[in-house]
Parts: C-alpha cells; structure tokens; sequence
C-alpha cells in the first residue's frame, strides 16, 4: 500500500518543480549557501503540496481513469490504493507542508497555499472547461516560479522570464491536449471530458500561436535582462531553446507519445541532451564570465 501511495504522488513528476530554481540561477545566487538551502527546502515543500494535488486529482477522476487505456492501472483506479488512504495522506501532507512553508517565508506559504487552491479547483471544476485549463496547468508553473523568488532575496531576476514560463507552459499544455486527443481519438470526451471542446485543428493554431511567442519572448530575453552581459553572449541558447520546442512537436505528431511533458523530459534523449547543453551555456554565461 505504501508503494502504491508513493506512486500516486507522481514523483516522476517533480521534475516540473525545478522551476523553482529559476531564481536562484538567473539571478545569480546558485552558489549562495543559504539562498541555495532555503530553495531546496522550498522545492521539497512544493513536491510535498503538488502530490497533495495529484492525490485529490486522481480521487477525483477515479471513474474516468477506469475507462482510460493506461491511467486505469494506476493505483486508486485499479483497487491498490483505498481512496480512504488517498485521503487521509493528502491531509497529513497539508498539515505539514504549510507551516514548514511559512516558516520558510511567508510568501512563499501564500504562494504553496495558492497553488494548492487553484489547483483543487482545477480538480473540481477547471478542468472541464476548455482553453482554462490549459491557463491554469500554465499558472501552476508561473507560481513555481514565483515560489523561487519569494524563497530568496532577489536583485535582478528578470520579468521577461514570467512571460517565457507562461508561454512555454501553454505550450506543453496545448501539446498535451492535443496527444491526448489523438491517442483516445472518438472515445476522447468519455475519458476526459474537456477534450469535447477542442479539436486536432484547434489545438494545432494554439500551438502554432505559442510556440512562436515562446520563442519571440526568450531571445528578447537573452539581449534586455539587466542582469546579463553587456555581449549578448546569452542568445547562444536561443537554437537550443528553439530545439526543444520544435523537438515536442515533432514527438507530438508523428509518434503521438508526449502526452504528459515530464515523461518526455525523463525519456528523450534528444531533449535532455538540448536541456543539458542549455544549462551549461546558461552556467557558463552567469557564473564563468
């Protein structure tokens, strides 16, 4: 039973929580001991309050999940887990991520408390309608962001970043929809009822639209963030950005096996290594320089 607990928190699913480190590294701080510490706790913390949301979610969706092809041999789904347990775990996690987020810092407590209440609205009503949940999913990654700079004292952590993270969020959430929709194909609305409302063509312009503003809003965040160098040496990232986005693409339609974004992150070779090549040139632009 524990096992199957620790599976329905989804910790393959934390890596979305890295982008509470944004702070840290665009501002300069990674090798800032106690801005380091007091991240990591705090990326801990949000791991903590984003299963609490992956719990409740799948409580929620528990007799859709049992029609799904795949998500019915999850835990609640397929028997292993009671959802009494699911419960009383969500609960226990509650009590103590919060107050160990407050005292933290107190922002970052009302943004964990935030999250946490837009996204169990997201469970109970959001998520049925259609373009708003793609924006909520988006903002769950915003206020991760958020929760980083709120973790630390920040000097010159840029808001075209907000802007990046939005766009590129929306991105792998239109992306996500649009993998769901084409692997459920005519059974789509029976297995999640917000897919009613979009189609393949659809989803495609939102993507289109997305992707290309993603793109826009990086570089013109490589060469006008006050904090780097006068060389514009930060636009090397640009293709290795531009990459990643059109490699999801790519995964999107013509293998129709990126529906959820942080298994892609974990399984394509490809994308780990333009990641990897993107974090070095990043390091090396704001800490070797």
């Amino acid at each position: 039973m524990l096992t199957a607990l620790f599976k329905t928190m989804r910790p393959r699913q934390w890596t979305k929580n890295a982008f509470v480190f944004f702070a840290l590294v665009f501002d300069k701080q990674l090798f800032h001991l106690p801005a380091f510490l007091h991240t990591l706790g705090g990326f801990a913390l949000f791991c903590l309050i984003s299963s609490v949301v992956y719990l409740v979610n799948d409580i929620a969706d528990i007799e859709a999940d049992r029609q799904h092809p795949t998500k019915k041999q999850r835990p609640l789904p397929s028997g292993k887990l009671p959802i009494r347990v699911a419960w009383m775990a969500a609960i226990v996690l509650i009590l103590i991520t919060l107050p160990l987020a407050y005292w933290l810092a107190p922002g970052f407590a009302a943004v964990l408390t935030t999250y946490l209440v837009i996204n169990l609205a997201y469970s109970k009503w959001l998520k049925h309608v259609p373009i708003v949940d793609v924006f909520i999913i988006a903002a769950g990654f915003v206020l991760r962001v958020e929760a980083g700079v709120a973790l630390i004292v920040v000097e010159r952590f840029s808001p075209w970043l907000y802007v990046v993270t939005t766009l590129g969020s929306l991105y792998l959430g239109f992306g996500k929809r649009r993998a769901e929709l084409s692997l459920l194909a005519t059974g789509a609305g029976s297995h999640r009822k917000v897919l009613e409302g979009y189609s393949i063509p659809l989803l495609d312009q939102y993507i289109t639209i997305v992707s290309a503003a993603t793109i826009l809003s990086y570089s013109l965040y490589t060469f006008s963030a006050p904090n780097l160098p006068a060389n514009h040496s930060m636009m090397l990232t640009i293709p290795f950005v531009a990459y990643i986005i059109f490699r999801y693409l790519y995964l999107i339609q013509m293998t129709h096996n990126a529906g959820a974004p942080e298994e892609v992150l974990l399984a394509d070779r490809p994308i780990q290594i333009a990641i990897a090549l993107t974090g070095l040139v990043i390091l090396g632009v704001f800490y070797i320089q």
